[in-house]
């Protein structure tokens, strides 16, 4: 079932250059959509290193458990998506059908089994078809290429635009490009990383590094995002070095070298995320969400998605109803340290309450103006530290239920 596209959709998907090391192919295995495209095999240069985070949800699929067990190795020579099934609470068989799928991949590619990675996203619980996408592999080998915007198309659910990032950085006075793809729509509340999301650089990066700098910058992106507030079964970010850019390897995450690197990357991450956001079930409106004043960062952040899960907040601004009083009933729930006759709110730059009480001569008018864009900002401060974090989320419309009630049908 299609959707319309998004109203916070880019005007324009950006143009993704061919990466050296990596080389990539789509095709349609029939897993559970009909014609389109619903598998990605990425095939990596050898010395490819990688780094990943994964949900901490209990009920993890085959996939992610597969990935987590193979980072130690810190190499990876495939990667192989399919979108239509997760593969997840599918028990002994979902298993199986992992390592029948690395096998087929590692046997193709001249690797061994722990260098190939794999992802699934889709409807959960039901056994995986992974005959059909062992059997796509060899037609997708022979058909790799540098098409990124039909990878980013291949991984797509209910996403109404596929997602692609693309920026540059310098090491040692030489560029190196990252550039990643994403999908996520709903079931969007990261508690590690996103939905399924692969990000790739040409840089020379020892795997330990790479992690360091994942780890790092996924509290302040990844994790910062909310649709509505369920963290799915898959979630897996995984990212590629591989090597290919010609400068000296770099073996720490600290080394002075990876400063223009690491801000390349964090913006890499926040801009994927933000995609993911923009294209939420339904979502019609951005909502930045920014919390001061906090005991620390992650009460910061845990104050701040309070506020972005609430469906009283997400109704309100999805009517464009200036209701402020539902951000201070977020606040209070949040079981985080906040001093209620400190509190502060203001929505559009417009001061709405200030230490624990409206506003004198508070006017709606301008509020209810800034309501009725399509990005729409609230500013929080709880009056009790120094602790200031940024979470992104997005209304909550009618036709979220319209699309999840009709997810499998």
């Amino acid at each position: 079932m299609s959707h319309p596209i998004s109203p916070l959709a880019p005007p324009a998907q950006p143009d993704l250059p061919a990466l050296a090391g990596v080389r990539l192919a789509t095709g349609a295995a029939g897993i559970r959509y009909k014609d389109r495209t619903d598998v990605l095999l990425v095939e990596l240069t050898p010395g490819t290193t990688v780094a990943g985070v994964f949900t901490k949800s209990l009920t993890r699929s085959a996939p992610v458990d597969w990935c987590k067990q193979s980072l130690a190795k810190g190499s990876a020579r495939a990667l192989v998506v399919n979108a239509g099934n997760a593969n997840a609470f599918t028990g002994k068989a979902g298993e199986a059908s992992v390592e029948r799928t690395v096998k087929a991949a590692a046997k193709l590619l001249g690797c061994s089994t722990n260098e190939v990675y794999v992802a699934s996203t889709g409807v959960i619980g039901e056994p995986m078809a992974d005959d059909r996408l062992t059997a796509a592999l060899p037609t997708l080998r022979s058909q790799i290429n540098d098409d990124w915007a039909a990878a980013a198309r291949a991984i797509m659910t209910t996403d109404t635009y596929p997602k692609a990032v693309t920026r540059t950085a310098r090491i040692d006075g030489v560029e190196v490009r990252l550039q990643g793809i994403i999908k996520g729509s709903g079931m969007i509340q990261p508690d590690m990383a996103t939905m399924l999301g692969f990000i790739f650089t040409d840089a020379a990066i020892a795997a330990p590094a790479l992690q360091t700098l994942l780890a790092r910058y996924t509290p302040r992106t990844f994790n910062s995002i909310t649709v509505d507030s369920d963290t799915s079964t898959s979630d897996t970010v995984l990212l590629f070095a591989t090597g290919k850019a010609g400068h000296a390897p770099v073996a720490e995450a600290g080394d002075s070298r990876l400063g223009s690197f690491r801000r390349a990357l964090e913006a890499v991450m926040r801009d994927l995320a933000l995609l993911v956001v923009k294209d939420g079930e339904g979502v019609e409106r951005l909502v930045t969400i920014e919390v001061s004043g906090a005991a620390s960062e992650r009460t910061a952040r845990r104050i701040g998605l309070a506020i972005a899960n609430s469906p009283l907040v997400k109704t309100a601004i999805a009517a464009g109803d200036a209701n402020w009083g539902r951000i201070v009933m977020a606040v209070g729930k949040a079981g985080e340290k906040a001093d209620r006759d400190k509190l502060s709110i203001s929505i559009g730059g417009v001061a709405v309450a200030r230490n624990g009480a409206r506003v004198e001569g508070y006017d709606e008018g301008p509020v209810a103006s800034h309501m009725a864009g399509r990005d729409i900002r609230i500013a929080v401060d709880v009056g009790v530290g120094r602790g200031k974090a940024t979470v992104w989320t997005g209304d909550l419309t009618h036709r979220y239920i319209d699309i999840n009630g009709s997810y499998r049908s």
